[in-house]
């Protein structure tokens, strides 16, 4: 059925079913499509989606549907939503809205439970969902009657975007049915999106501290792209000739075309940005946690300046000092502030001419990256290094192209090669770090931006956890291309066993099928590839074909990027006779 252009009476109470009203409010948020598996907990309210223009993507798993609400909403800046029966439904939702929790992700989890006459009595599919998400979400809010079904919602949406994050609508069954009396209000009469850009006196002592720095460097988060804040931040880094480097696995949080670039911090990222920062007397950090993880010493060298004074911008106070003692701590919006700190900064410090010697020193440590990326990519590998196909990929991307990259050995690795010219295309498993993220993301970025070309690059385990949802691919017409990273084996995981346990390998092998025949099967492309040039091929062909494809890239499984958790390994030591030769004094 079409949508019905009908439109119900804003800001007069009117009469409807519970269900109009929550579908009534989802239209007034912009909600175009909702992600999940039916079933009958919810049945009346989504027989209303065709009708009011809303689409409903059946997945094969609902984990599947909050890794796309996840994504949508990091593209498009709108607040994804998902469904899932009671119970099983919506418990198999934990593992990604978690994730999104992690991420700062707005989303709001549309949580139907048990009826209300049968509360406690552990019926079929019972489970005290409000409970379980409780730890994960920013809010769990529950409809109390069924008058306030469409209040509930509309708190649920206005806490998702206030405190960045998912909110758990939990509504009984029952309520779903009935009637009642409300207003369907516009989102401006409930919820403001508008942020300010900080106390004045924080603005005043940030513009001293950058106006005095010798060598201010810039880190960009997420908050720079969340808020479209691109140009500002560009603005602070021109007027100062502050390098700027990407927070870890935010490498769309600075145009990674622009001179004054140095790539991502963090694990596997840019030793440009390590070695920069590194001089670093002043740091002004933009919409970022700086979190333990993203500044974590890589590479052997510990970047991080220990001295310097930092400036943090963030909306969230939580995060302002969490994990390094600040210098300036600024509560707002990372553009809003940012355009604030120039305007203060030019008045205080007018007419500043461009470093040159400064500009000279990041074209040359930049280049002494990029010929070390490639120079490790070059190194044989049977059938192909890892680092190769990476190079080879991020130099057929389109320049408007979104990536999607999961956890593991080569999707880690890819941070120092993924480079981005637009905001908003670079969406990362973030500190989560579940496996399974990137293929499911990738299909919720392509929701959000279809004329763009979307690829997600995927480990061959993490692809054991979505190859399901190509059909969701083909059955929806979302043409992703998936860069499965075939080495056999749970690599990241392997690693450590190379390292610390004398290569005893226990669980690290994976016994995988052909998975470019497995997506011919399931009505997508399939390609496979064993050295670069088919690579290119098969990039090219699934370009041009618009259709789901599966690229099976088979590379070199002995060929591993330094263990995530250095920090937290150690070697190990056994006591009793019978592990003896387990013991590494023993080798």
């Amino acid at each position: 059925m079409n949508k019905v252009e009908t439109k119900v009476a804003r800001n007069t109470k009117v009469k409807m079913t519970p269900s109009e009203a929550i579908v009534e409010t989802l239209v007034a948020e912009g909600v175009t499509h909702i992600s999940g598996i039916l079933g009958s907990a919810f049945m009346d309210m989504l027989d209303l989606l065709p009708t009011a223009g809303i689409r409903f993507i059946p997945v094969r798993h609902e984990q599947t549907a909050a890794h796309m609400a996840d994504a949508y909403t990091r593209v498009s800046g709108v607040a994804g939503v998902v469904i899932g029966q009671n119970g099983p439904g919506i418990t198999n939702m934990v593992t990604s809205v978690a994730a999104a929790y992690q991420a700062h992700t707005p989303m709001v989890v549309i949580s139907p439970s048990a009826g209300t006459p049968t509360i406690g009595w552990d019926g079929f599919q019972e489970c005290d969902q409000v409970s379980v998400f409780k730890a994960i979400t920013k809010a769990t809010v529950r409809v109390p009657h069924v008058s306030r079904v469409a209040d509930c919602l509309r708190t649920a949406f206005r806490i998702a975007y206030a405190e960045r994050g998912p909110v758990l609508y939990d509504i009984p069954r029952d309520y779903f049915y009935g009637e009642l009396e409300d207003y369907i209000l516009e989102p401006h009469q409930y919820r403001v999106d508008a942020r300010g850009c900080g106390a004045a006196e924080a603005l005043d002592r940030a513009v001293e501290l950058l106006a005095e720095a010798k060598y201010p460097v810039i880190i960009s988060g997420r908050g720079t792209v969340d808020s479209n804040g691109w140009d500002a931040v560009v603005g602070i880094a021109e007027y100062l000739t502050a390098p700027a480097a990407c927070s870890y696995m935010h490498n769309d949080a600075f145009p990674g075309d622009h001179p004054l670039a140095l790539g991502p911090i963090g694990y596997m990222g840019s030793k440009a940005a390590m070695k920069t920062l590194e001089k670093a007397d002043v740091i002004l950090a933009i919409g970022t946690r700086l979190s333990v993880f993203g500044t974590l010493p890589c590479y052997g060298i510990n970047y991080w300046p220990q001295h310097a004074k930092i400036i943090q911008i963030d909306i969230n106070p939580r995060n302002i000092a969490r994990t390094h003692p600040i210098e300036v701590g600024i509560i707002g919006d990372a553009r809003e502030a940012c355009v604030e700190i120039l305007k203060r900064l030019k008045a205080i410090k007018p007419g500043l001419t461009t470093n040159q010697e400064r500009l000279a020193e990041i074209a040359a440590v930049n280049m002494e990256w990029e010929e070390e990326l490639v120079s490790l990519a070059m190194v044989a590998g049977n059938p192909m290094n890892p680092r190769r196909a990476l190079l080879e990929l991020t130099r057929l991307l389109p320049e408007n192209a979104i990536v999607s990259t999961d956890i593991g050995n080569v999707s880690s690795t890819a941070n120092g090669y993924l480079k981005f010219t637009q905001p908003r295309k670079h969406i990362a498993a973030l500190t989560f770090g579940n496996t399974g993220f990137a293929y499911p993301a990738a299909l919720g970025a392509k929701l959000a931006k279809p004329d763009c070309p979307v690829f997600a690059i995927v480990g061959d385990g993490a692809w054991g956890m979505s190859l399901h949802e190509v059909s969701t691919a083909v059955d929806q017409n979302l043409p992703v291309i998936a860069c499965v990273f075939n080495n056999g084996a749970w690599c990241a995981e392997k690693k450590n066993q190379v390292d610390y346990y004398n290569s005893r390998f226990v669980g690290a092998d994976i016994n995988n099928p052909d998975f470019a025949e497995l997506a011919r099967v399931m009505g997508a492309n399939g390609y496979r590839a064993d050295n670069p040039e088919d690579l290119r091929k098969a990039v090219l062909e699934a370009l041009k074909s618009d259709k789901p494809t599966v690229i099976d890239i088979q590379v070199d499984g002995t060929q591993l990027a330094p263990p995530f958790r250095k920090d937290a390994l150690k070697m190990p030591i056994r006591f009793l006779e019978k592990y003896a030769h387990l013991d590494h004094r023993n080798w």
